[in-house]
């Protein structure tokens, strides 16, 4: 029962006429497309429908699989073919071979124009979404996915709605409001990459503030570093930290558990607004700009946080794909440009967020270009950071060095 079911409407097929108007030109076609996927053909029905109104009638079949079926409907008088293939996965994933016969039909078809659909269906643990697809959207015309083996809690709070899953690829994964935060086994490339660059520039971070990061990864890079005396996490979602205790343990690593972290569940603004505190590192480990967190993401918040930062104090934090979304990472560097005097944009590729991603670290006089790799490295073994699985001496200039269209993006 449970298997991978793909629909398809091609619209403007530049096709031969035959492939719409003939049964048995239409069979020949389905027949060689399944050969091809490598699925077992077990019977087929094609009709051919007759004119109507002077337009000619289009041709319906159903090609009956080991696997399941395929099913086909042409209309001629639009150009359009309507395309349904499932196939289960009793003893073996036939999902690849789905894919392959309607990527092989789409082909001979021609469309100007195809919009696809997948579905996971019949799924063996139906109430924790097993073999589920998890699909997100890049922006409104871009979207990826992995797929989870199972749904382990799923609740809506006053704020968000959480998911965890386990997932193949990535052990335990965390979303917000469909949305990807982190995940067990790709953390560090984002925890390394917004907390390190503009923490080994300070030369002796003494105090940090993360606003956001309930999961505690970035907590747990910004005590990594032996002159960390206090970490002060102002989360707006009691429910994330919860979450993260109970199931995200290696992405936190225990971090809750230091006594030189404070949990601060409220509003960040507020925080910031209120505090008397100063702080040497501030982390921006946000949702992304179009969530509740919007106003955390604007010039009127950027000014707030200079005035919790320690002089030559540092604030990072991420500013999305310029890939998926340029506008936004354009205007977010822009307005940080017309609050702090030393801006730099940086980069990497997210597995998690299937896209290259940008970052930003801000400050009113320390430059992280100024740490070369040798001194990146330098201050790395003083300090006796020695468990990093992405950032090193080499890599801290190499964030740094920016690719043509993202240069031109924020220039």
């Amino acid at each position: 029962m449970q298997g991978l079911h793909l629909t398809a409407d091609l619209h403007g097929c530049k096709c031969a006429d035959a492939a719409f108007l003939s049964a048995d030109t239409l069979s020949r076609l389905c027949r060689d497309a399944v050969s091809e996927a490598g699925l077992q053909r077990v019977d087929e029905r094609f009709y051919t429908f007759p004119d109507y109104l002077g337009q000619p009638g289009g041709v319906t079949g159903a090609v009956l699989l080991a696997e399941s079926h395929l099913a086909v409907h042409t209309w001629p008088e639009r150009r359009g073919v309507t395309l349904d293939v499932y196939v289960c996965n009793f003893s073996t994933d036939n999902s690849s071979k789905a894919e392959h016969l309607m990527d092989a039909l789409i082909a001979a078809f021609d469309p100007d124009e195809s919009h696809v659909n997948r579905l996971l269906r019949g799924s063996t643990e139906p109430e924790t979404g097993a073999e589920e697809l998890l699909i997100e959207w890049l922006n409104a015309d871009s979207a990826f996915g992995y797929k989870a083996s199972r749904r382990i809690e799923a609740l809506r709070t006053e704020y968000q709605t959480l998911e965890v899953f386990e997932t193949p690829q990535f052990g335990k994964l965390f979303r917000l409001d469909g949305l990807y935060m982190t995940s067990e086994k790709d953390e560090f490339f984002y925890h390394e990459a917004i907390v390190h660059p503009g923490a080994l520039t300070h030369p002796a971070p003494r105090t940090g503030l993360v606003i956001g990061g309930g999961d505690g990864g970035s907590s747990e890079e910004l005590l990594k570093h032996p002159t960390m005396s206090r970490v002060v996490m102002a989360e707006l979602d009691p429910e994330v930290v919860r979450i993260a205790r109970k199931y995200l343990h290696r992405v936190h690593r225990g971090v809750f558990d230091d006594p030189r972290l404070e949990v601060r569940i409220g509003d960040g603004w507020e925080f910031v607004a209120t505090t008397t505190e100063r702080f040497d590192l501030v982390i921006l480990d946000l949702t992304d700009p179009d969530t509740p967190a919007h106003r955390l993401y604007t010039r009127e918040f950027f000014e707030l946080l200079r005035t919790v930062l320690q002089p030559g104090g540092v604030v990072s934090l991420h500013i999305g794909s310029p890939v998926f979304k340029p506008e936004r990472v354009a205007r977010l560097v822009a307005d940080l440009r017309s609050v702090f005097a030393v801006v730099r944009p940086l980069g990497l590729y997210i597995p998690l967020y299937g896209t290259y991603w940008g970052l930003a670290c801000a400050s009113d006089s320390l430059d992280p270009l100024a740490l070369s790799a040798s001194d990146a490295a330098r201050r790395l073994a003083e300090r006796n950071i020695a468990d990093l699985r992405y950032y090193n001496g080499d890599v801290h200039p190499a964030l740094f060095a920016l690719p043509n269209y993202f240069r031109d993006l924020i220039a």
